[in-house]
């Protein structure tokens, strides 16, 4: 069987570990102190290293290197065994698996025993945070004190499910996402070795896809490899699903010159020819992600090439920074939201409508291109509010047949309304009459049939009949 990347290149050095200096330093200056914790916390993202870090500090406390500073040797029997997977005296439990308490008692009554051939012996539980309560409150006391010969290591990717008394009994580290750029510079190292032909546009693209995880970064190189082709990026981007960067820059292009039809367009051109609604999504918020730290005066953090850069000034001198931040916020809900809706491309379409609407000027006059005369109304609330005033007066001055009764309020507000009406409306009897009129605007009228003239109960009533 051929070998799986990821696990061929996984760190067997303290030296190797990536993007996790700030936890090195601290482990390996706790190692050679003499300073071992009973019991530690790894939390952090996906594929950063949390499982190889409590690895290698196993290896390192069992290795018989008499130098603490050159700890793991990998030389050692010790540290062989280790790196095989043999070395009896480190039990790797999987917390989503063996999370009831009866598990933890089991753990308990066996950790009294003295190691095999190392100095300790090592618990790993992997995603710890799925462990029961019953199984944590059983725990606590042997994590708390447990025999000397024993070191606890916890990893989790989801640290707020873990009670409180747990992480007080424990040294915490918390992991961090690796920089593309390290990513970057770890997947060339690997292309090179595996002779790989690679682009290296491709693989800062698998970089990023990646988010932080080096883990997910190797896989997916794994994944492209095995093709046995040259890595081009078109044949990263249609292997990944991703949109091409001029997908998204004629989207942006077609919001600012307010095109509803031609954005929706590229919309659909773009997830027809394969592209995952997510992806783009992403690949949207990022750009404008870019656009907003052009404008806060930080494009120092931008990861573009000369012209690409050029291209974002000139789109970010369009956009307002609170309105940058709205759009934003609706194409980050539209990246989560495409992934469980049924219909993928809904909604990329409202969220690139709702940017039109944060876009769309004050004036009621503004023509927005190709828009039709409906969708104009549509996307300028003072049009469409004030035709809506319209039609609704109209109804109810006019209207023969209503279809239900309106209150006296409801006559109150009509406009105009005269003097007569107010003091016809503050009688008594008011809300009687008008409960057994079939509607107020009949009653409005015919009080500006007597020619203003002061109305009486009975009169108004001799008007119902």
């Amino acid at each position: 069987m051929s070998k799986v990347l990821y696990l061929e290149y996984r760190p067997k050095s303290w030296d190797a570990i990536i993007g996790q200096d700030h936890i090195v330093k601290t482990l390996r200056n706790a190692i050679i102190a003499g300073r071992i914790a009973h019991a530690y916390l790894f939390a952090g993202p996906r594929g950063t290293g949390k499982t190889t870090t409590a690895r290698l500090l196993a290896k390192t406390v069992n290795c018989t290197n008499p130098d603490p500073a050159k700890r793991p040797c990998g030389k050692c029997d010790n540290c062989i065994a280790v790196d095989k997977g043999r070395f009896l005296d480190l039990i790797e439990i999987d917390g989503a698996s063996t999370n009831s308490v009866d598990d933890v008692r089991d753990l308990r009554d066996k950790i009294n025993f003295s190691p095999n051939k190392g100095a300790y012996k090592i618990y790993i539980i992997d995603e710890v945070h799925m462990l029961s309560r019953p199984a944590f409150n059983a725990l606590l006391k042997t994590l708390e004190e447990p025999p000397s010969h024993a070191i606890f290591i916890l990893a989790t990717t989801e640290i707020h499910k873990i009670p409180a008394t747990v992480l007080s009994r424990c040294q915490r580290h918390e992991f961090r996402r690796i920089p593309v750029v390290e990513i970057v510079a770890n997947l060339e190292k690997i292309a090179r070795e595996e002779t790989i032909s690679v682009e290296p546009e491709a693989l800062t693209l698998i970089a990023r896809q990646a988010t932080g995880s080096m883990r997910d970064a190797i896989s997916l190189l794994d994944q492209l490899a095995s093709g046995g082709e040259n890595i081009t990026l078109s044949m990263t981007q249609t292997v990944l699903g991703t949109a091409t960067s001029q997908s998204v820059i004629q989207l942006v292009g077609a919001l600012i010159q307010q095109q509803p039809a031609q954005g929706l367009d590229y919309i659909h051109e773009t997830l027809d020819s394969g592209t995952d609604p997510h992806q783009f999504a992403r690949q949207i918020v990022d750009y404008f992600r870019n656009l907003l730290l052009i404008r806060m005066g930080t494009d120092s953090y931008i990861d573009a090439s000369s012209d690409g850069l050029d291209l974002m000034r000139q789109h970010a001198r369009s956009f307002e920074i609170p309105v940058l931040l709205d759009i934003i916020r609706v194409f980050n809900h539209a990246a989560v939201e495409a992934k469980a809706t049924w219909q993928p491309a809904l909604p990329l379409e409202m969220a690139y409508i709702g940017a039109l609407e944060l876009l769309a000027p004050a004036s009621p006059q503004h023509s927005r291109g190709s828009m039709s005369g409906e969708l104009q109304e549509e996307h300028n609330p003072k049009t469409a509010s004030s035709n809506q005033a319209k039609t609704s007066q109209e109804s109810r001055r006019h209207s023969t047949s209503p279809q239900k009764a309106v209150s006296a309020q409801w006559v109150a507000e009509s406009p105009p309304v005269t003097q007569v009406e107010r003091q016809y409306l503050a009688s008594p009897r008011k809300k009687q009459i008008l409960g057994e009129m079939e509607t107020g605007g009949l009653v409005a009228a015919a009080l500006r049939d007597l020619g203003g003239e002061i109305v009486d109960v009975q009169k108004t009533e001799d008007l119902k009949d």
